[in-house]
């Protein structure tokens, strides 16, 4: 069992880096086209993943910048939009309690 790790471990580092290749925006892709980069990951087993987690995209320092302790120079999270969770994001929750509202008001009317 303990033979297949190496295989299992390459195979995983590949997948993870042709998935942050094609999820990377292309301005955020350094040196080469993003299609480039997709052939070197997928011909070049182990050294395409790690030559793109090391040099193919512009990283930033991690945490969310300014405040308190938040990472080393400002963190760049904050240009790329992020998903929120429904429950955290400000607009579905003013668009819930609008509904609320319209509800109420058909309620009372009718």
């Amino acid at each position: 069992m303990l033979r297949y790790l190496p295989f299992l471990l390459i195979l995983a580092l590949t997948i993870y880096a042709f998935i942050d290749c094609l999820n990377t925006p292309e301005e955020e892709v350094k040196s080469l086209p993003k299609g480039v980069w997709v052939l070197i990951i997928l011909l070049f087993s182990i050294v395409g993943p790690v030559v793109w987690l090391l040099a193919g995209k512009k990283r930033t320092a991690a945490g969310g910048g300014g405040g308190f302790g938040g990472g080393f120079g400002g963190g760049g999270r904050a240009r790329r939009t992020q998903w929120v969770a429904p429950d955290d994001n400000p607009e579905f929750l003013r668009s819930l309690r609008k509904d609320e509202e319209k509800d109420k008001d058909k309620d009372d009317q009718g």
